[in-house]
């Protein structure tokens, strides 16, 4: 039984590690899409401070929503090993999880898109991606702030989902 252990651990650990691969890779390419003209490698590479805390809270964000996503995987697949691993219970099991994962990403992605247009919007007299190009740290930590704070807040949400469906 202990070997089992070991296995689903493995392959909980295996499919972590893809999904937060991809989801780094995504929540990138869309923020290369939000920032409005921004080149975020070109900005990163010669040293601009506010472009590079304004990718890291992304990455942070996505971070925090697929770990509890990847938290509702492992308790799949503890309840599919339950059901029988390879029952239709425990295969629908664990298709759930992916999708409630999937959706995680997909809400806390498009949550910092609609933060960062609301920002925005709330402040009229800052052009937050201008500021960002010129460096600045203020407005990187503003920005900053409301994605961890938008994911915190989808995190809850995904475990609840999580809680919900399995």
């Amino acid at each position: 039984m202990e070997l089992i252990n070991a296995i689903v651990g493995i392959i909980q650990l295996v499919i972590a590690i893809i999904l937060a691969v991809a989801a780094l890779y995504i929540g990138f390419n869309v923020l290369g899409k939000i920032t409005k003209g921004i080149e975020e490698e070109k900005e990163i590479a010669r040293g601009n401070a506010a472009v590079g805390i304004l990718v890291a809270s992304v990455f942070i964000a996505i971070g925090i929503v697929v770990q509890s996503g990847v938290a509702g995987i492992s308790r799949g697949i503890t309840a599919a090993l339950s059901e029988g691993l390879l029952s239709i219970t425990g295969i629908a099991i664990i298709v759930v999880s992916i999708v409630q994962l999937i959706l995680g990403i997909v809400l806390a992605i498009a949550a910092i898109y609609l933060a960062l247009n609301i920002l925005d919007k709330l402040t009229k007299g800052i052009e937050e991606f201008e500021e960002l190009k010129k460096g600045n740290v203020a407005v990187a930590l503003e920005m900053a702030g409301v994605i961890i704070t938008v994911a915190i807040i989808i995190q809850s949400g995904v475990l609840g989902i999580t809680a919900a469906l399995i």
